[in-house]
């Protein structure tokens, strides 16, 4: 009964965020959403998600809701959501749309999640955003849907008809890349390199690190055999790093998927066929991801504490806070958990104790390393600033924390 209470106190101030954030269409097919749009004379905005996707649930519960996104989209785009995933747990609006979810994947390709299809009102698709961000951010990406000059199947449309001068293509190449079309990216970009007599300008060589996905390409081949000559002008590391990416990609990562995949001996394959390469930071930190999800504790441990060790400077408050978590929950060694509670205080001091997540991390390390009375004081820190939703999770923690409880218990 009670919770039944809370819910319905709660429906009115749902009511109020809705009206102001954007507002999705319910209760239309995708036929009769095309036709609102067309009649209205407005763009039509599709938003393409999955229930397993993190960024979209990010987008739905944080970004969209925000009066300002709600007053840009609201204005100038019929908004609907459709999933593309099937679960048990769906319900007849969604199930309805099964069958529009598989032809709009179809015609359209969506090859990641969150997708964002923009069409004219007359309904052809004139732009494609693909993954989310901040509120400004992605207004302003949306905001390029709604110009000609900047609609990227507009300007694709162009440039099949034959306009491929170099500012054109080298504009397409990087909206291609946004929209996650790496095959027009990838062929546009290289098209845009042809007009280019001096490959060696700064603009010329970031676009080409830009759009260097492979190691036959010619940014692969170029920063391999002269990398002293592109460090000279883009700085430092800048093309070993670009060559990392690479390398892993196609080196590594394929491999990783084997269930006998031994990483070790991938790496030692790898630094082997390219020498020239410095492969040893993005190695590293891979071990450490590597093990985290293998669940290999004893390897995670060593491996974080001599990535850290060597690189730990250069590591920002997120990883700081994943790694320290990580320990916290598996790690039991004294020397490893005080060694990631200055991770952690790192964390919070970085981010002038603003971040409730990093406080609750650093919280629960004071707690195991047995400073009770700190990790209480920092764990109401972290209450006061986290979301009303989330304030039972942390208040849990608390509760436990004052108990004499473990909190790194997961039963």
């Amino acid at each position: 009964m009670k919770k039944l209470i809370l819910l319905f106190l709660l429906i009115p101030f749902m009511g109020i965020a809705q009206d102001k954030g954007t507002h999705f269409e319910h209760g239309l097919t995708w036929a009769q959403v095309r036709e609102k749009a067309m009649k209205e004379n407005k763009y039509l905005f599709v938003d393409c998600f999955t229930t397993w996707c993190g960024p979209c649930k990010y987008m739905s519960s944080t970004i969209f809701p925000q009066e300002k996104v709600g007053a840009f989209f609201n204005k100038n785009f019929v908004n609907v959501k459709v999933q593309f995933d099937k679960t048990k747990d769906d319900n007849e609006e969604v199930k309805s749309w099964y069958a529009d979810a598989d032809a709009i994947n179809k015609a359209y390709k969506i090859q990641a999640y969150p997708t964002f299809l923009i069409f004219s009102p007359k309904g052809e698709l004139v732009h494609r955003i693909v993954g989310g961000g901040d509120a400004d951010g992605f207004i302003a990406k949306a905001e390029k849907a709604l110009n000609p000059e900047t609609q990227y199947y507009t300007l694709l449309k162009k440039y099949e008809a034959g306009n491929a001068a170099p500012e054109t293509l080298k504009q397409l190449a990087s909206v291609a890349e946004e929209a996650y079309d790496q095959e027009n990216a990838g062929k546009i970009a290289a098209a845009y390199l042809e007009t280019q007599s001096n490959l060696y300008t700064k603009d010329n060589l970031e676009f080409l690190g830009k759009f260097t996905q492979s190691s036959k390409s010619k940014g692969f081949q170029l920063m391999l055999k002269e990398p002293g000559k592109v460090d000279a002008v883009l700085g430092k590391g800048k093309s070993n790093k670009v060559l990392t990416g690479v390398i892993l990609q196609e080196e590594i990562y394929p491999h990783l998927r084997k269930p006998s995949a031994n990483l070790d001996s991938l790496i030692t394959v790898a630094k082997s066929k390219y020498p020239a390469v410095d492969l040893n930071k993005a190695t590293e930190l891979l071990q450490v991801q590597f093990y985290q999800n293998m669940k290999n504790w004893p390897k995670f441990q060593s491996s974080v504490l001599a990535y850290m060790k060597k690189y730990g400077t250069e590591v920002d408050g997120s990883m700081l806070n994943s790694f320290a978590w990580t320990v916290f929950e598996n790690c039991h060694d004294a020397e490893c958990v005080a060694s990631a509670m200055a991770w952690s205080k790192r964390s919070v001091d970085d981010t002038q104790s603003k971040e409730p997540a990093f406080l609750d991390t650093y919280a629960n390390l004071l707690y195991k390393m047995g400073k009770k009375e700190e990790a209480i004081a920092m764990q109401k820190k972290a209450i006061a600033l986290v979301p009303a939703a989330e304030k039972p999770t942390y208040q849990a923690t608390l509760d436990k924390m004052e108990k004499g409880e473990k909190t790194w218990d997961k039963k």
